[in-house]
């Protein structure tokens, strides 16, 4: 057989140009279009090799073929399966692989800041998207040569953690130190369990160099970041309300808060008698003396604690007139049918007045005697619901604090730190629960004095504290606080240089910013940073500088902050710091008990982690409910501080749900546990998956939504890995005994589609390596099961059988073969590395190429070359695909092996392609003959008249594209096909044998120089 070689190509194209009017430097391009798709899947049935691989009739030959050979296991399950990953783990170094990148040489560094998981439980399927995301993207950047730095981290501190180490214990009896102490050990627990799970999922690190927020390096760098804001004057001490939880007797943050939608409040509609006509009123009407304002509120309780009643400048206003009873009621115009409706009786308007002209009147307060609070302006006042006219409690609302620092308002606050009312509130409401008998009876109070006009129940979206789910009220304190207003233009002008996936995120990243005037950052808990701050015994003026704050943050490195309880107040406030700081005796001061915001602690992660004061990662990777939590506290800090995002990306991935969609929840039985995904269930109800079984699972969903996760889609990822199993098992058995340091056959002796097959596998490891770029390795799967299924089962592989299993083992075609299947196992193996890490260092053991103890994660990436997309390569087998189709479509249902094929090609580029092909006009062992399956090809520039009656003609045309369309060929070629006269051959199955009792010419030098 005379072999073809890409010169060939190379002089048909050298012939081509010179017809050209291009002259020179003709190059072929991919065709844009040709008649039909490039690949049908083919059986080779009872004409192919799979019958040769399944067991001849006459096994007279079977010694004579080369079957795949392999140890690799196409299933592994059960204990087998657990036991191969943990011995991968240790023969391939999973330990030690993060310090191996780390000193090695490196021209970039690929930085992942790890957002610290909470310490406060067993590690959960939402740690697992989470961490084994995280992870894919290191292993692949590791694998690109690049330095991964990649430090996990724990958030420590915190009321949750508090609650859970303190049990049904409460803190009643403990010293702040003993609480600590109980907190730590609890943390300390949930850690060790949650990083033997992070280990046991293949997550690469140093597990012995992470992180965690309440070691003292931590905390002094957290402490540096806090005087560098506080010296800014970002960080100052005010008296204002803040959400606070009457359940953990703290103030929360926003980010500590979650929404009940169906919380139910008993809303009132109440009268405040306006005793002042406004003067813009009192000069145009008479007879609006007994007037009275109707206000709206979801939270009676804080009646008492009334001001003012606040109205919109810009709106209508009408006095209307109740048919029932006679009572005249102020309320906004367009509100006026809807209260008469929420009424039943008819309003009659008496009198309508812009909201300006309300201004200087006064009203008296229901329950107060002698009480009068003004009418005000503000903006805050919308018409969604209510009356139009909003009763104000500066000390209960954040928009209501607003109209009392305009108008010089008392912020005096009647409810205690058990959310009760204090003595201020008088004798009949103190020590009454405000959202429970002190609601009851401020209602019973109104309806007493004929103030309430009605109540009725509110299902509302009611803030809750997000650990003990109980609701939450809004009450003044002496609290810190950063002032996040000056910090929002910076921090929007820092994330225009963000790149946001998805980028929808941005715009919720940009409200959640918007949402926030200030960020209430002190605790009233023990188990956290202590706010370095100094009282003053008589005047409880705050003592804070950075003298002070430095010197803290240097007993806290050495120390731990421990040593804030432990050690007196004379080594904390030393003389020297005193005398820098002009204050005066130490006695005069006393410490501090506020701790820190855990978002805070959180938020400076940048500054005690990142190795560089001045760097910034690459990414951040959290779920969405970080968009207003740590990916918010971070941006906030650094651009306090380093006037820019501590981030150039960030990745924000969705929430784990069940397979229908819900939430997880133990009361519903759909908790998916990640240990038994990876172990099974002890009743056996889920069997053991392993460790890749659960990494795919997160590769294949769509994280940037919600992610569904249940028996069904680990199913479904298991059979996934299973199939490609399957295909790596074919790729090594096929790979048995060559050794491609020396028997790898150059590119350019290669078969046209052994080249072809490396020209895919470039364009498919540059495809894989741009969606693990964009942290979509659901593309990557994709990806790799398309170019599994369709280049590799259905294409080449049914192509090659023949050539790998019944020519001479030494031959130039065999070795050309396993040249692109061993190249075609090294990509797949490597673009599958990041996911499925214990599959492909075992697939590793298993390949050919390399010395005994290489690991595949110490080899690198993909190792394409530019040399595989040679001209010319795509068009000849392309062109020849398009023919194949043909002739396939031309037999449905039939064997091609059973079949003689004729194709006439006028003169031209596409003939001058086949010929490269195939150079004697018929063959039974071309390129061509083998791409086309058939038994025999013949190639010529028309069909011969004497065609048998029963051929079967076909006709297409294959478009060619040259220097980019400038010169276009549309070839028509004609095909003509017919049942072959060969007999089968009893050793290849093919039909080219002379007789049924022969070998055919191929097959007989094979086995007789095998003997």
């Amino acid at each position: 057989m005379l072999l073809c070689r890409v010169s060939a190509v190379g002089q048909t194209l050298a012939r081509w140009g010179r017809r050209s009017s291009r002259g020179d430097g003709l190059s072929l391009h991919r065709a844009l279009s040709f008649s039909s798709s490039r690949c049908h899947a083919v059986s080779s049935g009872e004409g192919g090799s799979k019958s040769s691989e399944a067991g001849s009739a006459d096994t007279l030959y079977r010694d004579t073929v080369l079957l795949p050979r392999t140890e690799f296991p196409i299933k592994l399950t059960g204990q087998k399966l657990l036991d191969r990953e943990l011995q991968i783990q240790k023969e391939c170094g999973f330990a030690d692989l993060y310090s191996w990148q780390r000193e090695r040489k490196a021209k970039k560094e690929f930085c992942l800041h790890d957002g610290p998981p909470y310490a406060n439980g067993d590690p959960h399927v939402g740690h697992a998207l989470n961490k084994i995301l995280k992870d894919i993207r290191n292993r692949f950047e590791m694998l690109r040569g690049r330095e991964v730095h990649y430090i996990p981290g724990w958030d420590c501190h915190g009321l949750p953690i508090e609650l859970k180490a303190l049990g049904n214990l409460g803190t009643s009896g403990l010293s702040p130190l003993q609480i600590r102490q109980k907190a730590r050990e609890f943390a300390e627990g949930a850690i060790a369990r949650q990083k033997a799970a992070f280990q046991r999922w293949g997550v690469m690190a140093d597990w012995n160099q992470c992180y965690y927020t309440f070691d003292g390096a931590y905390e002094a760098a957290q402490l540096k970041v806090f005087q560098e804001m506080h010296s800014k004057g970002l960080i100052y001490q005010d008296y204002k309300p803040v959400f606070w939880s009457p359940s953990s007797r703290t103030a929360l943050a926003e980010a500590e808060l979650e929404y009940n939608a169906e919380h139910v409040s008993r809303a009132i509609y109440a009268t405040f008698p306006l005793v002042k006509l406004p003067p813009m009123i009192a000069s145009e009407k008479a007879g609006l003396e007994d007037v009275s304002v109707l206000v709206w509120t979801t939270q009676p309780w804080t009646i008492p604690a009334n001001q003012a009643v606040c109205f919109m400048p810009n709106t209508q206003y009408s006095v209307v007139k109740r048919s029932d009873n006679s009572q005249l009621l102020l309320v906004a115009t367009e509100r006026t049918p809807s209260m008469a409706a929420l009424l039943g009786t008819e309003l009659q308007n008496v009198g309508t007045f812009t909201g300006s002209q309300l201004e200087g009147g006064m009203c008296k307060h229901p329950t107060i005697p002698d009480k009068q609070v003004p009418l005000l302006p503000a903006n805050h006042v919308t018409m969604a619901k209510g009356t139009g006219l909003v009763h104000t409690a500066p000390a209960h609302g954040m928009d209501d604090y607003s109209v009392a620092s305009q108008f010089k308002l008392s912020v005096e606050c009647m409810v205690d730190e058990d959310g009760k009312f204090t003595e201020l509130a008088g004798p009949e409401l103190q020590n009454l629960s405000v959202m429970k008998e002190g609601t009851d009876k401020v209602i019973s109070m109104l309806k007493e004095c004929g103030a309430l006009v009605m109540e009725e129940q509110c299902v509302h979206s009611y803030p809750y504290d997000w650990r003990t789910k109980q609701p939450v009220i809004i009450r003044p304190s002496k609290q810190w606080f950063i002032n996040t207003a000056s910090l929002k233009d910076k921090a929007k002008e820092a994330l225009q240089k963000v790149r946001i996936l998805p980028e929808s995120a941005r715009a919720s990243l940009l409200a959640m910013l918007d949402r926030r005037t200030y960020w209430c950052i002190s605790r009233q808990r023990s188990w956290g940073v202590p706010i370095p701050a100094f009282y003053h015994r008589e005047t409880g003026e705050a003592l804070i500088n950075k003298y002070t704050v430095s010197h803290v943050a240097k007993l806290f490195k050495e120390k731990g902050s421990d040593c804030w309880w432990e050690l007196p107040i004379e080594t904390l406030l030393p003389p020297e710091v005193l005398k820098k700081s002009k204050a005066g005796p130490v006695s005069d001061y006393v410490r501090g008990e506020d701790v820190l915001d855990i978002w805070f602690d959180s938020g400076s992660s940048w500054a005690a982690v990142l190795e560089d004061s001045d760097s910034r990662a690459d990414a951040y990777v959290e779920g969405k409910d970080q968009i207003g939590g740590w990916f918010q506290s971070s941006l906030l800090t650094s651009v306090a501080v380093r006037n820019k995002a501590p981030y150039k990306s960030l990745v924000v991935h969705g929430f784990t749900v069940s397979e229908k969609g819900e939430k997880m929840s133990k009361s519903l039985g759909n908790v998916v546990d990640p240990d038994e995904v990876i172990n099974g269930r002890k009743d056996s109800s889920l069997p053991p998956y392993g460790a890749d079984t659960l990494r795919w699972w997160v590769a294949e969903s769509n994280v940037f939504s919600e992610v569904q996760i249940g028996p069904s889609a680990l199913n479904s990822a298991r059979d996934s890995i299973t199939k490609l199993r399957n295909t790596l098992k074919f790729l090594l058995g096929n790979l048995q005994g060559f050794d491609p340091r020396v028997q790898a056959v150059d590119p350019k002796q290669m078969y046209y589609i052994d080249q072809y097959m490396l020209h895919l596998i470039r364009e498919y490891s540059i495809k894989v390596t741009d969606a693990y770029s964009e942290f979509d390795a659901g593309r990557v799967i994709r990806v790799l099961q398309n170019f599994v299924a369709s280049d590799l089962s259905s294409f080449y592989f049914s192509i090659i059988k023949d050539r790998l299993y019944c020519d001479p083992e030494d031959s130039l075609g065999r070795r050309s073969c396993q040249t692109a299947l061993e190249e075609i196992l090294d990509g797949v193996t490597r673009s599958i590395a990041p996911i499925l890490p214990h599959l492909a260092e075992e697939v590793y053991l298993h390949a050919p190429g390399h010395d005994k103890g290489e690991t595949l994660f110490k080899s690198g990436w993909i190792k394409s070359s530019s040399v595989w997309r040679r001209p010319g390569l795509e068009e000849a087998v392309e062109g020849a695909c398009a023919i194949r189709d043909s002739f396939l479509s031309s037999i449905p249902g039939k064997h091609a092996a059973q079949y003689d094929l004729t194709v006439a090609i006028e003169p031209g580029l596409l003939f001058e392609l086949m010929e490269s092909l195939q150079e004697e006009p018929t063959s039974t062992t071309s390129q061509l003959a083998e791409l086309m399956m058939a038994a025999r090809v013949s190639l010529t520039t028309e069909l011969p008249r004497d065609l048998h009656p029963d051929a079967q003609l076909s006709h297409g045309t294959f478009l060619i594209n040259l220097e980019g369309g400038v010169i276009r060929e549309d070839s028509a070629y004609s095909i003509a096909v017919v049942p072959t006269s060969g007999a089968r051959c009893p050793r290849c199955r093919r039909y080219t044998a002379e007789s049924a009792d022969c070998l055919c010419p191929r097959c007989k030098t094979v086995v007789s120089q095998a003997h």
